[in-house]
Parts: structure tokens; sequence; C-alpha cells
């Protein structure tokens, strides 16, 4: 599965920077608002532009791989195998020591050899 994750990543980034590319690529609405004052009335100030050209058709198809495959990513995250179960149930249950006392542990201590008497 990790594959599978691994080729899912590599197309949200392709998406995310063919987004980028396209989205600087178009001609911005605020262009033509200045020609609508002036110089002949290129398009309508406030309403619709028209109909949608390859560039924005094209960021659209984009856009909606790269949130495919983010939800995919998202889903294919949040998968556990059966076995592992939860991260509470598998942790080991020690008491806090109590200020002043030393929890005795079951090997010695780095550098324990090099105390005079223990051996």
């Amino acid at each position: 599965m990790g594959a599978f994750a691994g080729i899912i990543l590599v197309v949200q980034i392709v998406a995310a920077l063919a987004m980028i590319g396209l989205i600087l690529m178009q001609h911005g609405k605020g262009a033509d608002m200045g020609a609508a004052f002036g110089s002949g009335a290129s398009g309508s100030l406030f309403g619709a532009s028209g109909s949608a050209n390859f560039l924005s058709r094209s960021t659209a198809a984009v856009a909606t791989v790269f949130f495919v495959s983010t939800l995919a990513l998202a889903y294919l995250g949040n998968l556990r195998p059966d076995s592992v179960g939860s991260v509470l149930e598998n942790t080991a249950i020690t008491p806090a020591p109590v200020s002043g006392q030393t929890v005795p542990t079951s090997e010695p201590a780095q550098g324990a050899d090099l105390i005079p008497g223990n051996k």
C-alpha cells in the first residue's frame, strides 16, 4: 500500500504544480475593468464574462484531480492494520517515581561496571 500512496502523492504534486501554472497564465477579471471606463468596453464591468475558455476548464479539471488525490491520501493515511489496535492498548504502564526515589530497573545503568564493588 505504500507504493500506491507514493503514486497518489506524485499525482498530487504534479496537479498542484499544473494548477499553479494554469492559474498564473490566466487573464484576470480586474484587467478588463479599466477598459470598461474609457477606451471601449471589452467586457462587462461586473457581469458574466462569457463562456469558459480552455485555461479555466483545464484548471477546473486539474483542481478536481488535486482534491480527489488529497481525499485519497487522507483516507490511506488513516488506515491501520487490525493487529495494531489502539495506541493506548500497546503502551506499558509503569508507575511514576515518587520524588526522591528511583525506580529499579531490570538492567544495570550504563557505566555500572565502572563503579567499585559492582560486578
